[in-house]
């Protein structure tokens, strides 16, 4: 699998990806374009192949066929993610952001903590103290607060509460402003619908749509995002 630069104005360029695990693709003929310094969203049930894509772009799943073209550094925040239990808040940013070359203040990581609602006193807490919210959390201070120009989400608003989500959308569109890329795959459609730029969805290994939230809405004859994506990979 090849990649390289891209001209200004892409970020990722999949084309004609087909991947899986064994004789049966779990994706297959992929093309995709996300664009610089907007927000792409993809969409799809349960084993539609959003996290097998998400792997091919990060090269941790090597293509059958095909090739993704990605531009600078990215950072990337699994859907099951879990901080190392022996760290600190505090040293697991630290570790985190280590890989990138940046350092940050204890005022610098407390800014960040409030800006996600996390309590500050859990900074200075083992990971492993931490519940499903406050490590999805830490993981989320960590991707917003490298300095990789491609942010990768796979479900990020997962065991979050309504303050919290609120408080991600906040800094994603944050990210889109500092002309950051983010990509990211939900269930939650309302939040897609809500901030996402573009969207993609997956259905089957084989994407079905690529458009705005509001072109889904109007292909499906649907006020819902959700009733426009159920209506289209029927």
């Amino acid at each position: 699998m090849v990649k390289t630069s891209l001209n200004k104005k892409t970020s990722i360029l999949a084309k004609n990806i087909t991947a899986g695990y064994g004789d049966d693709p779990a994706i297959r003929n992929i093309n995709l374009e996300i664009p610089k310094g907007k927000i792409f969203g993809l969409i799809g049930l349960n084993g539609a192949g959003k996290t097998t894509f998400i792997k091919t772009v990060l090269d941790l799943l090597k293509a059958d066929k095909g090739s993704i073209l990605t531009d600078g550094e990215v950072v990337y925040l699994p859907e099951k993610f879990e901080p190392p239990a022996f760290l600190s808040g505090y040293e697991f940013l630290r570790f985190a952001l280590s890989f990138y070359n940046k350092s940050a203040s204890d005022d610098d990581i407390k800014d960040n903590a409030g800006q996600l609602a996390l309590q500050l006193e859990a900074l200075s807490r083992r990971c492993n103290t931490y519940s499903k919210g406050m490590k999805q959390k830490i993981g989320l201070m960590s991707a917003f607060m490298s300095p990789a120009p491609v942010i990768i989400l796979d479900e990020p608003m997962s065991g979050l509460d309504p303050l919290a989500r609120a408080c991600v959308k906040d800094k994603i569109l944050e990210c889109r402003k500092a002309g950051r890329t983010v990509f990211l795959s939900s269930h939650i459609l309302a939040d897609m619908d809500e901030i996402c730029d573009t969207i993609a969805v997956i259905d089957q290994g084989v994407v079905k749509f690529t458009g705005t939230p509001k072109a889904l809405k109007k292909q499906g004859k649907e006020d819902y995002l959700e009733r426009a994506f159920l209506s289209i990979i029927k």
